[in-house]
């Protein structure tokens, strides 16, 4: 375990040696071969304070899960939390506001990489695609310790004030997505039966809600099985159900054009349209083309 200071100083540099103030030839200052050589701190290693971060986060949680099913949640201070798991309260509170954050997974962090995802994505990827690469990246915090995240469940579902933190953590996700998905939709440019912007806040609530019903599921199982299979396949139901209706950025899409015309009654006329159209483009394509066919 962790003595109360050991996670002094995150972003902390190893001390060095102090320069020695002695001069060669100085009455007084050591022989030259003698003397201490100046030289720069070197910064701790990115990785090792973040590994190490992890780690106490991580033994503070299972102290508090450890102190909430013995003890109570209500009965169980945050002096108890600290101590059980070696650190002193002030290190508690460099992790985590209150006690019932405690045992949550990183969600601050999380949303970081979740943004990360959003912000790098391929200007050609479908929206819908991103979000759920986002939020897979919630379900893999969760999946990192199932046997914690089990437990976690057991108490959130017992304990109404972490039943409360958690729904809104959940919200944040929800959010984020939401306002990504909204950048996809231009309403200057809406029309009647294309991309309606209410579909993004639609599509981002499903995505979430997918997430949170296989995690649900998983966890019931004792978070046993592949749950990131499971969530794939939640995954192909949503685009199917939301998909098509959604467009890739803010560009227009390019004007569908009649390719064949013909003035006799009853001749066939030949519309054309992008490869992914909604079915509302496809529809204003054939309008055209019939209107375009008529003398």
């Amino acid at each position: 375990m962790p003595g109360p200071d050991d996670t002094k100083g995150w972003a902390g540099v190893f001390p060095g040696l102090a320069p020695s103030t002695g001069r060669t030839g100085t009455p007084g200052a050591p022989p030259a071969e003698m003397q201490y050589v100046p030289h720069m701190s070197q910064p701790r290693s990115t990785a090792r304070t973040t590994a190490q971060r992890h780690r106490v986060r991580q033994e503070l949680a299972t102290a508090a899960m450890h102190l909430f099913s013995t003890k109570g949640y209500e009965a169980t201070t945050v002096d108890e939390i600290a101590a059980a798991a070696g650190v002193a309260r002030r290190t508690f509170f460099r992790h985590f506001r209150s006690k019932e954050e405690a045992i949550f997974p990183d969600h601050d962090d999380t949303l970081v990489r979740v943004q990360a995802v959003l912000d790098s994505a391929d200007p050609g990827e479908h929206p819908l695609d991103t979000v759920c690469r986002g939020i897979t990246e919630v379900l893999r915090m969760y999946a990192e310790s199932p046997e914690v995240s089990v437990e976690r469940y057991r108490l959130t579902r017992e304990v109404p004030a972490l039943r409360e933190h958690e729904i809104a953590s959940v919200a944040r996700y929800d959010r984020l997505f939401t306002r990504y998905l909204l950048g996809h939709f231009d309403e200057a440019a809406h029309r009647a039966g294309d991309d309606d912007p209410l579909l993004a806040e639609v599509a981002a609530s499903a995505v979430v809600a997918a997430h949170n019903h296989v995690l649900r599921r998983w966890l019931r199982a004792g978070g046993k099985g592949d749950v990131e299979a499971q969530l794939n396949h939640a995954f192909d139901v949503i685009r199917e159900t939301f998909g098509t209706g959604m467009g890739v950025g803010r560009a227009e899409p390019a004007p569908a054009a009649p390719v064949a015309q013909q003035d006799r009654p009853g001749a066939v006329v030949v519309a054309v349209a992008r490869t992914g159209a909604s079915p509302a483009e496809v529809l204003r394509a054939v309008e055209k083309a019939l209107e375009s066919g008529v003398d």
